[in-house]
């Protein structure tokens, strides 16, 4: 009878299994012309958070800040990204939830500038999950979110692009937005290296990255952090940021 001691079976036992989903990886990239950052987050191995207001209810408004706040929980951002629009007090357009808390409610109707171009949608962050949803959908399925951000306007819908984006639209800015795998285990954020159009920036998520939904989130504000590329953009103070949360002693 043959026999497998314990470590040689554990070791073919990982070759059977499944590979597990990747974590954290940020990367540049071109596609059609146009050149991007990404970072590729999965939800059930990356810590993935919404930060707004610290504790004394004042907005953190740049990357540092959250850091610092972070320093004292023994963890640091090892990603992060300028996640929803904001009024110029930095309160949120749309819907927000942090760590369960609604801060403000879903806004539905048409309205000016970008967000209020329908449809719009929404970012929501579960256990182990992180998808995007059309606004209207997301209304009627109620999703339970830990945390939420509401922006606009989507830019796949269900595999089509935007139905507002042209191929020869001539608004052209630095760009960042998020796309979410059908299974919610996949999250891709990504911030344009040159100015690209609506249609661009869409079709990359859309034929590029091969996501079904994906949601802008900001442009010309659109501002990154990812230590891995030597990156901590600055700029006018943001309102809500989204990043993943590491320990420090892992980092290290």
């Amino acid at each position: 009878m043959l026999r497998v001691l314990p470590l040689a079976l554990a070791a073919i036992l990982a070759l059977l299994a499944p590979p597990a989903a990747r974590a954290l990886e940020c990367s540049n990239q071109s596609y059609a012309g146009n050149r991007y950052t990404l970072c590729s987050v999965a939800p059930e191995r990356d810590e993935l958070r919404l930060f707004l207001y610290d504790p004394g209810g004042k907005p953190y408004g740049d990357f540092d800040a959250v850091n610092a706040r972070l320093a004292g929980e023994g963890k640091q951002l090892s990603f992060a990204m300028n996640a929803g629009m904001y009024h110029e007090d930095r309160a949120p357009v749309g819907h927000y939830v942090e760590d369960g808390t609604e801060l403000m409610r879903v806004v539905p109707n048409e309205g000016p500038g970008n967000f209020g171009l329908l449809p719009n949608g929404v970012l929501c962050l579960s256990a182990h999950r992180a998808r995007v949803y059309e606004t209207l959908r997301f209304e009627k399925e109620h999703p339970k979110c830990r945390y939420a951000t509401q922006s606009g306007p989507m830019l796949v819908i269900d595999g089509e692009l935007h139905p507002r984006f042209l191929p020869d639209g001539t608004s052209r800015y630095i760009r960042n937005g998020v796309g979410t795998s059908a299974d919610g285990k996949r999250a891709v954020f990504v911030i344009s290296r040159n100015a690209v159009s609506f249609h661009e920036f869409a079709s990359y998520f859309r034929d590029g990255l091969k996501l079904p939904q994906a949601l802008f989130l900001d442009g010309n504000i659109s501002r990154l952090y990812a230590p891995s590329l030597g990156r901590n953009d600055w700029g006018r103070q943001m309102g809500p940021i989204v990043g993943v949360v590491e320990d420090k002693l892992a980092a290290e």
